[in-house]
């Protein structure tokens, strides 16, 4: 589909530049031809009056004096050969670059309608396992003749966390369109940053006693200019993110330090490191780690970096991760509001 829209976008350019210069090319062609005859009218003048050095009367005006036409044609062939082979030279280097442009022009639309394919194949896969799963447990069990309260209840509780994960995966994807669509609209305001990694670990603290891990803090108070709640997530995203892959029994550490104009926001922990095959898609839309090196069964749709991403770029940040076997050290860099 793209490389038919470049050839057709390369003939519109080509179309567009051939018609401009072939009317530079007759212009050029007319004013030519108007110089050359002026010309031998002037060679034509000079010649008479050399042959006629006594002569007494006015020599006959420029215009009267005749052309040899067959030199003038010569000549006229000549321009036009000359213009021929400038407009073919034109032709081939704009056809050229016409065509490296349509390229570059159609290659982020190319990159958006892959990544949107990406996106409905990806989602349409993760809805898939969720509700296969609620339609298989109903229909065998509604072909079972005798089910007791125990066992409908279990099936119950069952269909109960399956909704739970479509819920869940619904409100993620429904941020990810909104936070992609608000273009940086957001409106701003000063966040101490040191309240919103308080609430962050308040929120999560439930989490990090189920593995037994010890949430540390080393937070100043710096001041950045941005939208509370969606921060608060960004946090609460990292630090679960940190507990889902930490061993129990071991710490997270979060801390904060000024470094130049931005405030930088740092989440370690001591799990098992992320591999360096994944490090560089962690933060693409549901990616996750090939359990298969993790040796752990992480829950999740891998939404939560990617939406973390987002999260960042909108705050005019970046956020960075550093991984061994001995952990991972996600990095966050925020602009300190300027009043600070």
């Amino acid at each position: 589909m793209f490389h038919s829209a470049r050839i057709k976008l390369t003939a519109w350019y080509l179309l567009i530049l051939m018609s401009i210069s072939i009317l530079f090319s007759v212009a050029i062609y007319n004013e030519a031809k108007s110089e050359l005859i002026r010309s031998l009218h002037e060679q034509q003048f000079r010649l008479y009056y050399f042959d006629n050095p006594d002569l007494i009367p006015a020599p006959p005006h420029l215009d009267q004096l005749q052309i040899d036409p067959q030199l003038l044609q010569d000549e006229e062939n000549r321009i036009k050969l000359a213009l021929v082979l400038l407009n073919l030279g034109i032709f081939v280097l704009a056809g050229g670059a016409g065509y490296f442009l349509a390229g570059r022009t159609l290659k982020p639309i190319q990159i958006m309608v892959d990544e949107q394919n990406r996106f409905i194949t990806d989602a349409s896969h993760e809805l898939r396992t969720p509700l296969t799963a609620l339609r298989s447990e109903i229909e065998v069990n509604l072909r079972g003749k005798d089910i007791s309260t125990e066992e409908t209840k279990k099936i119950l509780q069952s269909n109960l966390e399956e909704v739970i994960h479509l819920q869940s995966l619904s409100d993620n994807l429904l941020q990810l369109s909104q936070l992609e669509k608000s273009k940086g609209q957001n409106i701003f305001t000063s966040v101490y940053i040191s309240q919103v990694i308080e609430e962050a670990v308040k929120k999560i603290t439930s989490e990090a006693k189920k593995k037994d891990i010890i949430i540390e803090r080393n937070v100043k108070d710096y001041k950045v200019l941005g939208d509370k709640q969606s921060l608060l997530q960004l946090i609460i995203i990292l630090l679960d993110n940190a507990i889902k892959y930490s061993n129990n029994k071991t710490k997270i550490k979060v801390s904060t330090e000024r470094a130049d104009h931005k405030v930088s926001i740092k989440i370690a922990d001591h799990g098992m490191g992320i591999d360096p095959d994944d490090l560089p898609h962690i933060f693409e839309r549901f990616y996750r780690a090939d359990q298969s090196r993790t040796k752990q069964e992480i829950s999740g749709y891998g939404l939560g970096l990617s939406i973390a991403k987002k999260i960042v770029t909108l705050h005019n940040g970046t956020i960075s991760v550093k991984s061994s076997t001995k952990g991972t050290i996600f990095n966050v860099m925020l602009p300190i509001d300027a009043n600070e």
